[in-house]
């Protein structure tokens, strides 16, 4: 994805997604349905659906099933749907209409419930059935939506789900590099997923700005959809603070690993001419003025250490985001120094499993990546990882007081 430069005093597609219509909605699943269907089918021919089993990875065909199970879950099956949050999730849902009753769909693709080590020994769906699932899944949504109300709560669902698909993309990007598979899309699809550059075309001339002390609201507003995490927020004050402008470039950072001999990053070698990353397979020449990038939130310690510098609160981060127009950032998700909590008054929505049970053992991370579709696009949105993974698109940028 193309990098946004100097969006934070306008909104984001990612904001504004979350307010849409139902025309709107109608238009954008069966957009991002068909990036899910184009990236699956790129998985096909490079044979690369056998993948191994490993924390980072899930086998492309259960990733299908599981999406759209989850859509028909929360929507096609959900008897309660117009109640958004409301919503009880222990509800007796309505039968599938689109598996045999030798497909097990509840067993098969239900994350809460399939253990993750389990998703290489399930009987899945054929390749050829799971792609008709997804098309039947897709058309009974948009029959839904297309009688649906136009409430913040008739439409949750149909938001949550398109969200969740388009997480689901993002992750796919990470294991097809993470594996080292050469993946070709037809255009239009994913933009540049062979040659991310994690550059942005323009970035601001200032490199820190100076923040006074200040208070500032953490969260969404409560109008449209809302992530349960991002509820009911709660205010941060804010010491004054100097913030980079942009994430830590290669050129930045590869200084702090010769002065140190802190260990090279993956994908990354020292060849003749310089160095070079590994993308998708192919070892590219690295440019230097591009965001550092697969770092973990323990390289960024070092590195700050190394500088005399710190990571930023996500307070900090998205306090800057919004309030200076010339904060660069969506080339790389951000390590930050917040851990992943909950913030005051939260209440776990009827996906009970996005958030609550992961809070406490990873870290915040802000902004978004090249393999980020524009509707996540938010500065409001909580990204969150453990501290050790480095299969994601993820850099850092520094703060001081």
């Amino acid at each position: 994805m193309n990098a946004r430069i100097g969006i934070t005093l306008q909104q984001t597609p990612g904001q504004m997604i979350r307010t849409s219509d139902a025309a709107t909605l109608s238009k954008e699943l069966v957009r991002v349905r068909g990036i899910t269907l184009a990236l699956f089918e790129a998985y096909e021919a490079a044979k690369a659906l056998d993948v191994p089993q490993g924390d980072e990875f899930n086998p492309p065909l259960w990733e299908l099933g599981h999406i759209g199970w989850f859509q028909q879950w929360w929507i096609g099956r959900n008897q309660q749907r117009h109640m958004g949050t409301a919503c009880d999730p222990e509800h007796a849902r309505l039968p599938c209409p689109h598996l045999q009753a030798a497909h097990h769909g509840d067993d098969w693709y239900n994350s809460s419930t399939v253990h993750h080590a389990r998703r290489w020994e399930l009987p899945l769906l054929d390749s050829q059935a799971a792609k008709a699932y997804l098309q039947a899944t897709l058309a009974q949504t948009l029959q839904c939506l297309n009688q649906a109300g136009k409430s913040d709560d008739d439409l949750y669902f149909y938001r949550l789900v398109l969200l969740h698909e388009a997480m689901h993309i993002e992750a796919a990007v990470y294991m097809a590099q993470a594996l080292q598979q050469r993946i070709e899309l037809p255009a239009g699809s994913i933009d540049t997923i062979n040659s991310i550059a994690f550059r942005a075309d323009s970035m601001p001339a200032i490199s820190r700005f100076s923040i006074k002390n200040t208070s500032w609201k953490l969260g969404s507003p409560e109008v449209g959809f809302s992530f349960d995490n991002e509820l009911s927020g709660q205010t941060a004050k804010l010491a004054a603070f100097e913030i980079d402008a942009k994430p830590v470039r290669w050129e930045q950072y590869l200084e702090f690993v010769q002065a140190t001999q802190h260990a090279l990053p993956r994908y990354l070698r020292k060849a003749s001419a310089g160095y070079e990353n590994l993308q998708f397979g192919q070892w590219l020449a690295l440019d230097l003025q591009t965001s550092a990038v697969h770092l973990s939130w323990h390289d960024a310690q070092a590195y700050c250490l190394w500088a005399g510098r710190r990571l930023p609160s996500e307070a900090e981060w998205e306090y800057a985001a919004i309030s200076e127009s010339s904060f660069a950032w969506g080339d790389v998700w951000e390590w930050t120094s917040s851990d992943f909590q909950p913030y005051d008054g939260f209440q776990a929505h009827p996906y009970r499993d996005y958030s609550e049970p992961w809070f406490g053992s990873r870290k915040v991370l802000r902004g978004a990546c090249a393999a980020t579709l524009p509707i996540m696009r938010n500065p409001r949105y909580r990204n969150y990882f453990t501290p050790e993974r480095t299969d994601i698109y993820a850099g850092f940028r520094t703060c001081a007081l």
